[in-house]
């Protein structure tokens, strides 16, 4: 049987596969977090690579190449992913101490030159794909460019990205454009049912109704973490440094994502009377954002997402932590916050 892509995945997926003949070397694969674009994408390689593809195209997922693919041992395939997303492997105590980078370094892209320059072991030639593309630090940007600019024979580039406004337009241009759409809610709270999701309504709207990342969230601690932080944050009496001491160990890009995230929701309860986000905190929302002002609130929440650069690696994740909740807690005693990065 052929290999599949999510329901709501499946048209382009169908296009895709009729132009596989005549693909350019380098494809920018778009769309919101958590729908499914690196699964898309490695079975767009897998595809492209199948010894025996069926009629519409994709891999029979039976051959040979496809039981590489399986194995994770093609040798015309390669991935190219931030550290801190790599299966954890045995480490030195050295390399235990260092905290995983986020970026994709320009090593790890100078790494590739061996690769690119072997002839393709089979039919399909090679491809690479490069997840999360927006994570390139500005070195590795450049060598990758200069791949992209006079392009292997039998060679082709996957760039997924969350975020592709952040790539280097000399980039964006070299690449033609796959954007993959969200599914609708109801096709995702479907799918969710079928993985066994209790509440995929609640699951779909943390994630802004991304499946995949609303399927992650099927795990007690998150959730639990998540209640910590919003009880704090809608306490009669916030205690910045408190809350703080209390999520000192959850990590800084999470707990900024769930502060985005509330602070939308107020400032659209408070134009809208609409909770995107966070319905099960409807009154509560409601109640704050009755004594705010929408322009406290809008200015709070666009320093948050300023600030969603260095939630990944900022230089003092406890200082950080507390400026981001002193800052949310004077917002709600009506002075204006000033949230002063630490990185």
């Amino acid at each position: 049987m052929p290999i599949v892509v999510h329901p709501w995945l499946e048209q382009p997926w169908r296009a895709i596969l009729r132009r596989k003949a005549t693909l350019p070397h380098a494809l920018l694969i778009r769309g919101r977090e958590g729908i499914g674009k690196l699964d898309f994408a490695r079975k767009l390689a897998q595809s492209l690579a199948c010894d025996s593809p069926a009629e519409g195209g994709a891999a029979c997922d039976k051959c040979e190449s496809c039981r590489w693919f399986g194995a994770g041992v093609h040798p015309d395939y390669r991935e190219v992913v931030p550290e801190i997303l790599r299966p954890a492997e045995a480490e030195d105590a050295e390399a235990k101490e260092r905290k995983p980078s986020a970026e994709i370094r320009v090593e790890e892209v100078r790494a590739l030159q061996d690769f690119i320059g072997l002839t393709a072991h089979r039919a399909g030639g090679k491809t690479m794909v490069i997840y999360p593309a927006e994570s390139l630090n500005v070195n590795a940007a450049n060598a990758l460019l200069k791949n992209l600019e006079e392009p292997p024979p039998a060679t082709r580039f996957l760039l997924v990205a969350h975020r592709p406004s952040s790539l280097p337009a000399t980039i964006i241009s070299r690449c033609q454009q796959i954007v993959l759409p969200a599914p609708a809610a109801a096709s995702a709270m479907q799918w969710l049912r079928e993985q066994g999701v209790a509440d995929p309504a609640l699951n779909l709207a943390q994630t802004g109704n991304a499946p995949l990342a609303a399927l992650a969230l099927e795990d007690k601690a998150i959730w639990a973490q998540r209640k910590m932080l919003l009880q704090g944050l809608v306490a009669e009496r916030i205690e910045p440094l408190a809350l703080a001491e209390q999520v000192r160990d959850f990590p800084p890009a999470k707990l900024l994502g769930w502060l985005q995230r509330w602070t939308y929701d107020l400032l659209s309860v408070k134009s809208a009377r609409r909770v995107r986000y966070n319905p099960d905190y409807a009154q509560a929302l409601a109640r704050l954002a009755e004594r705010l002002h929408a322009v406290d609130i809008a200015r709070f929440h666009r320093t948050l997402v300023r600030e969603q650069r260095y939630a990944n690696h900022p230089l003092n994740a406890r200082l950080y932590v507390e400026q981001m909740l002193i800052a949310y807690s004077m917002m709600v005693a009506g002075t204006r916050p000033d949230l002063r990065h630490v990185h």
